[in-house]
């Protein structure tokens, strides 16, 4: 049955397709049905992480209204689809399969966890539709892409080992620092993150005296503040939640720390909420993020001011990334000369494209040359201390 309505299928689209050919009327409409331009975003849109997965759908939504406004891409419109990862590895493949079997994409963004994005890669690549992420920052899911492998997943986001590295070496060579601790995220991402900074600390003479990992949800970090202010840690290393870091900081002012002892890594320290919360425990936070709305270019204030008006808020990172890679992908799709998925792809491994922070260029891993912003709390404001670019070193084939 499933075979004979497929050969119906194509034998009625044969006899039309045959019509439209000689009467232009239906030629017409012939072509506008191939003019829309498929495009799912996959991420958290329930569960711990919704708060990221509303920020990026929100910049991909402003970016692909902008580019159906200004007449599409070489006439063609983007349709947008999202599907809920729930932040978990099950949901996202459950999800990015319901966008590739029946809302039939051709192009997948996601997912903002990186657990999720590394389940989502098979998926994609069986399927042969081109995952291009935005926001996940383990290093394994560029290892094993291009030469290393999945040659449909792309990413335009700088990696945890970029980071580590880069915040490392300016808290070592900048602050002084040599003591540290860790309170990240008991995930892929908070680890990775303190794998990856362990692997460069040795270089700048720094140590770690202690090391904690907290569950999503968590809300008492007293006993691990206290076993910090005692070990003698010049800097806590955090790589974790942006919800948390308010929690960690008001803690840090009850028991001590605020003024001792420098937040590092990524929490969004930056952000004025943030700030807010405990503006003694942040003060001196270093982070390194891939963009940041004090970002000064014309074409980051242009998206700042666009989005809070549009969504009466101010943009976060996972907004930014996911308006800039949606509309990398259409500056593919353009370069391209059409929606043809390998097309599409053969022209992102070779584009040179002009980002609000920078050139944009992938290497042979599929992995976005890009450069991260590093930046400290200065008078309960963001610094921007400089962008940095760090080669990664692959490991051996």
């Amino acid at each position: 049955m499933k075979h004979t309505s497929s050969r119906r299928a194509f034998c009625i689209s044969t006899a039309i397709l045959s019509l439209a050919a000689s009467v232009p009327a239906l030629s017409g409409l012939a072509q506008a049905a191939d003019e829309t331009i498929k495009l799912g975003i996959v991420a958290p849109m329930s569960g711990p992480n919704a708060r990221y997965g509303a920020f990026s759908m929100h910049g991909a939504e402003l970016a692909v209204k902008d580019i159906n406004a200004a007449g599409g891409i070489d006439g063609r419109q983007i349709e947008l689809f999202n599907a809920d990862s729930q932040g978990t590895p099950v949901e996202g493949v459950s999800a990015t399969r319901r966008l590739i079997d029946e809302d039939e994409v051709a192009y997948i963004i996601g997912d903002v966890s990186s657990s999720v994005t590394l389940a989502m890669q098979p998926v994609a690549e069986d399927a042969g539709v081109l995952l291009l992420n935005a926001a996940s920052s383990n290093p394994k899911i560029t290892y094993g892409a291009g030469v290393g492998g999945y040659k449909w997943t792309f990413r335009n986001y700088p990696t945890d080992e970029n980071r580590a590295f880069v915040v490392a070496k300016y808290a070592a060579e900048q602050r002084g620092f040599s003591k540290f601790a860790v309170l990240s995220v008991d995930s892929d991402y908070g680890r990775s993150a303190i794998e990856f900074t362990k692997k460069y600390l040795p270089e700048f003479k720094g140590e770690i005296l202690s090391e904690d990992y907290y569950k999503e949800g968590e809300v008492d970090f007293r006993s691990v503040l206290a076993k910090i202010r005692d070990n003698g840690a010049q800097a806590i290393i955090m790589y974790g939640l942006a919800d948390t870091t308010p929690i960690v900081a008001r803690q840090m002012v009850e028991i001590g720390l605020a003024g001792k002892v420098t937040l590092i890594g990524n929490g969004e320290f930056n952000t004025e909420k943030t700030i807010k919360s405990a503006p003694s425990a942040l003060e001196g936070a270093v982070e390194a993020a891939a963009w940041l709305p004090a970002f000064d270019s014309p074409e980051s204030k242009a998206f700042v001011e666009k989005f809070t008006t549009e969504y009466k808020e101010a943009p976060n990172n996972h907004a930014y990334v996911h308006w800039d890679t949606v509309n990398l992908l259409a500056k593919a799709i353009q370069q391209a000369g059409s929606a043809d998925r390998e097309k599409v792809r053969d022209a992102l491994s070779k584009i040179k494209y002009k980002s609000p922070v920078g050139e944009v260029t992938f290497d042979d891993h599929n992995q976005a040359r890009l450069p991260m912003i590093l930046l400290q709390i200065e008078n309960g404001k963001p610094s921007v201390k400089g962008a940095y670019t760090a080669d990664i070193q692959y490991p051996a084939q």
